[in-house]
């Protein structure tokens, strides 16, 4: 009989600690809600600790959720657990995160404490924590390069204080799989109430070996998996849920092992993810990048038309892609729109479903055909966005081979109106800084992306861009059948990203 394997999830903690991937209480809520359907069992809502904003997300998720296990992180002082305890109590099914660091580096260079302290200050909180509820989880952070003996005598008094899950992570991604195996051996023989508890392991993508050492660490005896969707988190990334599920799911011959995910709710979730951040997915990424089921080679080709498995070891139903799409158009209705949106996974609310259908009309008057993908940045400009404080209500731009391009603009800012123009060496760039000089940022472009959301030529653009001004970074997203308007929209979707940011600043852990 196979063995669970348990997904704990930590995208809205760990994940939003991608540069720019910032997101607030609403979008928080909407993506937990997802995460509720695809059958995740256990969601780090985030780090109570780190700002007011990011303890209104974990209470409002906690207040929300009915089967989730809802978590919040916290470090082992009293301040930190109250808070996280009075964000998550409201759930049906609670969980406190406690960590501190077990390695030599962190322990002198970092917290400046002793082994002795941080033993004792790991014993502490468990048992002020598990005052407060029953289900405790214990990291040591940097785990992967704590000396083994200390790590598990660490390990041993946090089961004895109260744990029920113990965490070793691999918090800078410097494991090889073979060696992380033999970790979580070592520490499963030498810590010995660990058979008392549920091993857990994070694993982190610096050398590319997350998903490569989470797999090992299963194998090895660990039982739950803290993953992120798409991957997304701290510098190169987290254990990717969806290449954890489906490696288990597609080799059960290897990995004798289930999991709770539904895995048709596995791409919907991969891009409501990538809408809400606005960090796109990939290519050539593994199960949820747009070349993943797909074949240019002629023989690659001619294989799959006689027989899919010739070279796909998946069908893409099973991650809820489907060939058969419902193609929307101009004469297309409200409840046609309505039910094709929930098959997606956006449940719309009557009020955001109008602002949705008004905005699909306009664009089918564009186009002769909207496909998903247009619809999912349709949903994100008109439900996802972060609370404007800027708007683009106006844009006209003059260029040419013999004219200074040249940008003029109105917005909305606080709900008052402004205008402006300005010149730039392209279109692009007089749009930018005409609302640059309208806005007052000085932020500066880091990076500038654009791309089709869907083929022919009166397919959407999708521009993306990333954006710092003292020493924060925001990504923003625009869509538009006009570059140039898209342009405008993702600079402008960035410049508010950069202002919730300030308005909600968060401490960043690893």
């Amino acid at each position: 009989m196979s063995e669970n394997v348990i997904i704990f999830d930590t995208t809205l903690r760990d994940g939003e600690q991608s540069p720019g991937a910032s997101m607030n209480t609403a979008e928080k809520l909407r993506l937990a809600t997802q995460m509720e359907k695809l059958g995740v069992d256990v969601l780090e809502a985030g780090f109570p600790a780190a700002s007011d904003g990011d303890f209104e997300a974990v209470s409002e998720i906690a207040k929300k959720m009915k089967k989730i296990q809802v978590t919040g992180l916290a470090r082992t002082n009293k301040n930190d657990i109250d808070l996280a305890w009075n964000a998550v109590k409201h759930a049906p099914n609670h969980r406190i995160h406690i960590f501190i660091a077990t390695s030599d580096l962190h322990m002198s260079e970092k917290l400046k404490m002793s082994r002795d302290q941080v033993l004792q200050a790991s014993v502490d909180a468990v048992k002020y924590a598990k005052s407060f509820t029953d289900n405790v989880e214990f990291s040591a952070e940097d785990g992967s390069r704590s000396d083994q003996d200390f790590m598990c005598k660490v390990f041993e008094a946090a089961i004895e204080a109260g744990a029920t899950t113990i965490n070793l992570p691999d918090t800078v991604g410097y494991a090889i799989p073979d060696e992380f195996a033999e970790l979580v051996r070592y520490a499963r023989d030498h810590t010995p109430n660990m058979h008392k508890v549920v091993l857990s392991v994070h694993c982190h993508n610096d050398l590319g070996l997350a998903t490569a050492n989470t797999l090992a660490a299963i194998e090895a005896g660990a039982r739950q998996a803290e993953v992120t969707i798409n991957g997304i988190g701290e510098r190169a990334g987290n254990t990717s849920m969806e290449e954890i599920v489906m490696a288990l799911h597609t080799r059960p011959n290897f990995f004798p092992f289930t999991t709770n995910i539904k895995t048709e709710q596995i791409y919907p979730t991969s891009r409501l993810v990538s809408t809400i951040t606005g960090i796109l997915v990939q290519p050539n990424k593994a199960i949820v990048g747009a070349n993943a089921f797909a074949h240019e080679a002629g023989i690659h080709q001619h294989g799959v038309l006689v027989n899919p498995m010739t070279y796909e070891i998946m069908k893409p139903e099973t991650i809820g892609l489907s060939a058969n799409k419902l193609v929307l158009g101009k004469h297309s209705g409200r409840h046609a729109l309505h039910e094709h949106l929930k098959e997606m996974g956006y449940d719309l609310s009557p009020g955001e479903l109008n602002t949705v259908f008004k905005n699909f009309k306009n664009l089918a008057d564009k186009k002769k055909h909207v496909l998903d993908e247009d619809l999912e940045a349709l949903v994100q400009e008109g439900v996802l966005r972060t609370t404007e404080i800027f708007r683009l209500e106006y844009l006209h731009v003059s260029s040419g081979t013999t004219v200074m391009p040249m940008a003029s603009v109105v917005l909305t800012i606080n709900e008052r109106a402004a205008k402006g123009s300005d010149y730039g060496n392209g279109p692009i760039d007089a749009t930018f800084n005409a609302i640059a000089k309208l806005t007052g940022t000085d932020s500066e472009l880091l990076r500038f992306t654009i791309s089709a959301l869907t083929g022919g030529t009166d397919a959407q653009g999708e521009v993306t861009v990333r954006l710092r001004e003292s020493g924060l970074v925001a990504l923003g997203r625009g869509t538009d059948p006009d570059i140039i308007t898209a342009s405008a929209k993702a600079y402008i979707n960035g410049l508010n990203r950069l202002e919730y940011i300030k308005e909600h600043p968060a401490t960043v852990i690893q």
